[in-house]
């Protein structure tokens, strides 16, 4: 009987903590050398007054360095201002315990596309490949995240970053305050 009990134990507590195999949307290894790309996660969503904005990640690994791709997609019938990344350009993670992790825009300047749909709205679409700074995988491996803070070319902006939300866009629920702790096992050397 004890151990009946047990093996059911086991099997909940191994079902509850179990991990989902990481989902790529490109990988690829040859003789040129390797690439991992994890599919795109949204982590933002804001609808409000006609306007809306989405910010997704995906987790990056070429030839051993990991890298976050961040995409911005705002939608408005309105005018959009733009914001620019370069090579000063960085990412603010708040953690839960108190840290910030700070990852750094690689040497490149974009500033986005803008879009125009049948529906009359404007969308400007900016992307942008972060590094990541010694040891901080590791403190993001470790703490959920609360807040970001994206520094542009001549703006700032904060994100806070829910525990979970249901996308209006997809009707899919999202978990983007534990993302990392999820995700960087994907990209790990």
């Amino acid at each position: 009987m004890n151990k009946v009990v047990l093996l059911i134990l086991f099997l909940i507590t191994n079902t509850l903590f179990a991990q989902k195999p990481c989902e790529y949307s490109t990988n690829v290894n040859d003789s040129i050398g390797t690439y991992k790309l994890t599919k795109e996660y949204m982590v933002y969503e804001k609808k409000f007054a006609g306007n809306s904005s989405y910010i997704f990640y995906s987790l990056a690994l070429t030839d051993g360095t990991p890298t976050l791709n961040l995409q911005l997609i705002k939608k408005s019938k309105d005018f959009m201002k733009a914001n620019c990344f370069d090579k000063n350009s960085k990412l603010f993670l708040q953690l839960n315990n108190g840290k910030i992790v700070m990852l750094i825009h690689i040497d490149q300047e974009n500033c986005g596309s803008l879009l125009r749909d049948s529906e009359g709205y404007d969308n400007r679409v900016l992307a942008g490949t972060f590094m990541f700074i010694k040891g901080s995988m590791e403190d993001l491996k470790s703490s959920p995240v609360n807040l970001m803070r994206i520094k542009y070319l001549t703006d700032l902006e904060d994100y806070v970053i829910q525990k979970e939300f249901k996308s209006e866009m997809n009707n899919e629920v999202y978990h983007p305050e534990t993302y990392f702790i999820e995700n960087l096992r994907c990209i790990d050397k």
